[in-house]
């Protein structure tokens, strides 16, 4: 059985949208905006792309980040790992063909028989929405955040309202950096 990771950048109310800027959001950019860059709070990023073994992103997340990383120095090590897409409406014709193999899966069905595949940790990158139905699903193993100290108001959110059981995690790894970034490793509890 494969570890499901969702990573995210995340406000302290929750919000996960356009982090890097990406436009048509109020608050667009707010992971570098007045929050000064320390290099020791993002260092989880490098070690996600050591440990991984196959990326899943939702459809909106892939065809973000498709045009631009595959070209980017710092995400080298996501360029030829296996990808998986989440969609019912993405085609073969809409993958880029300089990002490595990429795989369409069409529900979360085809999710679960991934994770039940022999392999190393497949990380969730993006993708608010998948995250949620990941989420409440019972997908997802692990939780890698670098919590902002931020509070955004309206905004995609990472987690689910959807009413259901409470749902436990075990913190696993926390640092707090003179910035304010917060890195929270979670455990979900089974």
């Amino acid at each position: 059985m494969r570890t499901l990771i969702s990573t995210a950048f995340v406000s302290l109310d929750g919000v996960v949208e356009a982090p890097g800027g990406e436009p048509g959001y109020r608050n667009s950019g707010w992971t570098f905006k007045d929050i000064e860059f320390l290099p020791e709070a993002f260092g989880i990023k490098d070690r996600e792309q050591r440990e991984a073994a196959a990326m899943l992103l939702g459809r909106v997340s892939y065809q973000a980040f498709s045009p631009v990383w595959p070209g980017m120095a710092e995400f080298a090590e996501y360029k030829e790992m296996p990808k998986y897409v989440v969609s019912t409406t993405l085609t073969e014709a809409g993958l880029v063909p300089d990002w490595g193999d990429t795989t369409i899966l069409r529900s979360l069905d085809e999710v679960a028989t991934l994770k039940a595949t022999e392999g190393g940790p497949i990380i969730v990158h993006g993708s608010a929405a998948l995250n949620r139905s990941l989420s409440d699903a019972g997908l997802i193993d692990r939780y890698h955040l670098l919590v902002f100290p931020l509070l955004l108001g309206a905004g995609k959110r990472l987690f689910s309202a959807t009413d259901k059981d409470a749902q436990k995690l075990r913190l696993v790894e926390h640092e707090a950096y003179a910035n304010g970034v917060q890195k929270n490793v979670f455990d979900v509890v089974r």
